[in-house]
């Protein structure tokens, strides 16, 4: 079963990273696999009340990878970590299937409590490079989160969010597709952009009315 997943988990890497030329490159060269490979050794021993050890596995995983994921966290299938470096995915973080996530995103906890506190992400999701994502919300299947969004709140499924908090992009009428690094290149408005042009607009429409006021007053 282990050898199946292994298998492919290569060869979403093959199809979906046009920068990998073979196989064997992705064995041999690609952290984000050795990542999850190693954290299916460090899991299964957490899973079985190992938890020191478990936690060694890890740390010895984020040393020769430069990605952390706790061994408590829970992985799909398919999941592919570009780049990776500086990837964190905290203790109660769950990830669904066929999950694209790019270097330095952070899967975080807000709080100091035990119990639930990190994310819970869907399938299909693309989590751009630097977004950190946090405290115990859902991001649905199929979201798309920006590079260096801040995401504190749930993501409805097929919504992509961008900005700091992150919010909803209006994207009515585009066909889904893949984003590299979570954030839209289409001519989509982020969405503080959008406000400040229609505040704009509105203050041009009120001098406007005030320089007409002001002209029928002295005629």
């Amino acid at each position: 079963m282990a050898l199946m997943f292994f298998a492919e988990t290569v060869r979403a890497y093959r199809e979906r990273d046009p920068a990998a030329r073979s196989y064997l490159e992705i064995v041999l060269c690609y952290p984000g696999l050795h990542a999850v490979v190693i954290h299916g050794l460090s899991s299964r021993l957490w899973k079985h009340g190992w938890y020191t050890l478990g936690r060694f596995v890890s740390h010895i995983g984020r040393f020769l990878t430069g990605i952390e994921i706790h061994p408590g966290a829970r992985l799909g299938r398919r999941l592919i970590i570009d780049h990776g470096l500086g990837v964190v995915i905290g203790e109660t973080a769950e990830i669904g299937d066929d999950v694209y996530m790019y270097h330095q995103v952070t899967l975080g906890g807000t709080s100091s409590e035990h119990g639930k506190r990190h994310p819970t992400v869907g399938n299909n999701v693309i989590i751009g490079a630097g977004a950190k994502v946090l405290g115990a919300i859902h991001i649905g299947d199929g979201a798309r989160i920006g590079a260096n969004a801040v995401v504190i709140a749930p993501v409805p499924a097929g919504t992509t969010v961008v900005g700091i908090p992150a919010r909803p992009v209006d994207r009515t009428g585009k066909k889904p597709r893949f984003d590299a690094y979570g954030t839209p290149c289409d001519p989509c408005l982020d969405p503080l952009l959008h406000e400040v042009d229609l505040l704009r607009s509105e203050l041009t429409d009120l001098e406007n009315r005030i320089s007409s006021l002001a002209r029928d007053r002295i005629v």
